[in-house]
């Protein structure tokens, strides 16, 4: 366990932040944001990425204004569909957080130089592919590496990790697109760290949060929290309609797993075989296709089934494209 706490320092924070209290903030309206490329001048398009190669990623998800899986790289969004990759032309960002949503998705970062974006990225959100993007609040402000939203609802929560942007360290919601922000009070929280964040896609008041001792559950807004895994390094964690579907660290081995919050009924999920300093980073479901689901790992593979886990496809291999 020791290794894992060496070699991914940002799939779990230590508990250093304070939670407790509630409280409000409402930011200065965001100003219109245009991705103009005023720099380069460079025609935005999708194209075939030839010779992809990814060093970081920080990011996945099936967005619902396409058919393609999205990952957030530090150089801009790649897209995967039927067994291409493709990545745009301009609007390279280096993105810290990344979350798909039934219109497109949520971003955080810094931007590519010459992008007309301003340093860093706050929160925004692209529903035409990467093209443009509109700002949701801190822009020019902050990068936060750690956020959730729900994929219908649109809540959003983040993990401020710092005091900054007039919001103290903790956890953070919003119901109105971030005009206004509450502050998750956390009561009966009892880990000693921090990490992922995942939030229903339909019921934004329920959310859940991984930790290096399972999950932590939350249907008022994290507000109230309970565990409902045992104590296990939980690495990746996402919702599938009501089942939160995850990755923990068990005697040694990188395991895929989903469970019931409500009753606490859990299932394995078979997957291919994971060295342990190789462990799951994100897991994502298709909202579109709740069989097809997704995950990466630390060293950048990325792995695609398309039922429900029972056979799995490898389209990236320690950030490299997969000969077919």
């Amino acid at each position: 366990m020791k290794l894992l706490s060496k070699i991914f320092p940002i799939i779990l924070v230590y508990l250093i932040l304070v939670i407790s209290g509630c409280s409000t903030y409402s930011p200065d309206p965001p100003k219109l944001i245009k991705a103009t490329n005023t720099a380069a001048k460079a025609k935005y398009e999708i194209v075939e990425a030839n010779d992809l190669k990814v060093s970081s990623i920080q990011g996945l998800g099936f967005p619902g204004n396409d058919d393609s899986l999205y990952i957030a790289t530090k150089s801009g969004i790649k897209m995967y569909k039927k067994g291409n990759w493709y990545q745009s032309t301009t609007n390279l960002h280096n993105y810290t957080g990344f979350q798909a949503i039934d219109e497109g998705y949520i971003a955080s970062g810094h931007p590519q130089k010459g992008s007309g974006l301003k340093d860093p990225l706050g929160l925004v959100k692209s529903l035409d592919k990467g093209k443009s993007y509109s700002p949701i609040t801190f822009h020019a402000e902050d990068a936060f590496r750690f956020f959730a939203a729900g994929n219908f609802s649109h809540v959003i929560y983040v993990l401020n990790e710092q005091p900054a942007n007039q919001l103290n360290q903790g956890v953070y919601y919003t119901k109105d697109n971030g005009k206004t922000w509450g502050k998750s009070a956390f009561k009966g929280f009892a880990a000693d760290s921090l990490g992922m964040l995942a939030v229903h896609p339909s019921h934004g008041a329920i959310m859940a949060m991984s930790t290096r001792t399972g999950i932590y559950y939350s249907t008022d807004y994290g507000n109230s929290m309970k565990p409902v895994t045992s104590p296990v390094m939980v690495t990746a964690l996402t919702f599938s309609g009501d089942t939160i579907i995850y990755s923990s660290v068990e005697n040694n081995a990188i395991l895929f797993k989903k469970v019931n919050p409500k009753t606490g009924e859990q299932e394995n999920i078979s997957i291919p075989f994971l060295n342990y300093d190789n462990p799951i980073t994100y897991v994502a479901v298709n909202p579109k296709n709740m069989k097809q689901l997704a995950f990466t790992t630390y060293q950048n593979d990325v792995f695609i089934s398309n039922d429900s886990g029972k056979n799995w496809t490898t389209i990236l291999a320690k950030g490299k494209k997969v000969p077919e």
